[in-house]
């Protein structure tokens, strides 16, 4: 049954509909003004209220204008005399669940403060589950190093804006978390983000799941298809390994970033969409762009708010909190001991975030006691870095070294070595060419 606030100046009509509900079951509460109601939600906490439209000092329009300010505000249905259905009717516009015409008759009563109440624990679940989703996205992007911190800190910028996110990385690296992070966070969060892996199809297939296509536009094409570009309208479009579109397939992307609208393959007719779009790859867009294999304008149109997720090597300050947030998604407390923390630490990562939360999952499967010791870790890990072995090129002399002139020489050294090419001298160091450049210009590397 639900709990119901009755909003009447008149106490006779609030004691008529009120022996009704309590007929029927339902919880009620009174209030004679908006002022009271106002309080009476606070205190009470009703999942209906039904109020009358017009009464002295505020109507009850007041309530309507507030109710979408927080998640768990009552659904409100609006009781009006017949000349002002059209105030009713604005009033569904702007958030109130429906309107009952006076004279009020029981069976319609108690029909829409049914349908009403499912809305609102419909809503409530939508933003529990809402809440944990991005409590779970968000666990799996630990923050403890700065440049992670830095992410969150744009992610907070960003996700109540419409600009469109250019997300950059390695494989693995969680581009995906970020983009649902950002959606999560953003206007349309309670709507579904619809996304597509550019790199699963083939040119004139991509062209189809983008933009849809006409009944008979091509052999097979049965029916008429609404595309992911047009379905997303109204929300979130994540684009994975856009690097990976067409020059042709990048033409009609950009017409959409510009015009915001499509034309279904097979179609004449323009369609409007209203999408924020968030992209990513694990290329580089540059060198790309450079080969002639990326149109430059689409990078542009693309790059306007741009997030780089550094490699786990990288960042290795977020791998204890990573660890103890994979163990406990597996159902295990586990502590690991010093010598396997230390393995997990200088390990390099090439799979990423995702090959740590694979690795973490075998442990959590195949280990016995709560204690992971170096014996638990999968044969690649056990081995020591070279870098680390006795006798190793970079022992450090007792005079100590100057680390910014050390970071600047290895720098122009790797970049000299690559003949000036900032990919080679990227690779030479095992880093992404962001990465590097980025820190070789930190350094006052000036590229040639």
């Amino acid at each position: 049954m639900a709990a119901v606030l009755l909003v009447d100046d008149q106490e006779n009509q609030r004691t008529i509909l009120a022996n009704i509900l309590a007929a029927e079951g339902h919880t009620v509460f009174h209030a004679s003004s908006v002022a009271e109601a106002r309080q009476q939600i606070e205190a009470k906490h009703p999942e209906v209220v039904v109020t009358d439209l017009k009464m002295p000092g505020e109507s009850g329009m007041g309530l309507v204008e507030g109710s979408g300010r927080t998640a768990n505000f009552p659904e409100i249905i609006m009781a009006t005399a017949f000349g002002t259905i059209e105030t009713a009717i604005k009033a569904i516009q702007l958030g109130a669940y429906d309107y009952l015409t006076k004279p009020i008759t029981p069976e319609k009563l108690l029909f829409l403060i049914e349908k009403a109440r499912q809305k609102y624990i419909l809503k409530l679940d939508r933003n529990h589950f809402q809440k944990e989703l991005e409590e779970e996205i968000g666990s799996n992007l630990v923050a403890e190093s700065a440049g992670m911190r830095q992410i969150f800190d744009t992610i907070g910028r960003v996700a109540p804006t419409d600009s469109t996110v250019f997300i950059t990385g390695e494989t693995g690296t969680g581009k995906e978390c970020i983009a649902r992070l950002i959606h999560l966070k953003s206007p349309y969060g309670n709507k579904r983000m619809h996304s597509i892996n550019c790199a699963a199809f083939p040119e004139t297939l991509l062209d189809s799941e983008l933009f849809g296509h006409e009944k008979g536009s091509f052999t097979g094409a049965v029916a008429r298809k609404i595309g992911v570009v047009e379905a997303a309208s109204g929300s979130t479009l994540f684009l994975d390994e856009v690097a990976d579109m067409s020059l042709n397939t990048q033409a009609k992307l950009l017409r959409v970033l510009q015009e915001k609208e499509i034309r279904r393959v097979g179609g004449t007719e323009t369609i409007p969409v209203a999408i924020r779009i968030i992209a990513a790859t694990n290329k580089n867009l540059e060198d790309a762009i450079a080969k002639g294999a990326f149109r430059k304008d689409l990078f542009y149109r693309l790059n306007i708010v741009p997030i780089f997720i550094p490699p786990l090597r990288e960042r290795k300050d977020d791998i204890p909190g990573l660890i103890n947030h994979f163990f406990e998604k597996f159902g295990r407390k586990e502590t690991v001991e010093e010598e396997a923390m230390l393995h997990l630490l200088e390990y390099e990562w090439p799979g990423n975030v995702r090959e740590l939360e694979a690795v973490i999952e075998r442990i959590a499967v195949l280990s016995h006691g709560t204690v992971v010791t170096l014996q638990d870790l999968p044969n690649e890990l056990k081995k020591r870095p070279q870098h680390v072995q006795s006798g190793s090129p970079w022992d450090i002399p007792d005079s100590g070294i100057n680390y910014k002139e050390w970071e600047q020489k290895l720098y122009s050294i790797a970049y000299d070595k690559a003949g000036g090419n900032m990919t080679e001298a990227a690779r030479l160091l095992g880093l992404t060419y962001r990465a590097f450049r980025y820190r070789a210009e930190q350094s006052g590397l000036k590229e040639k």
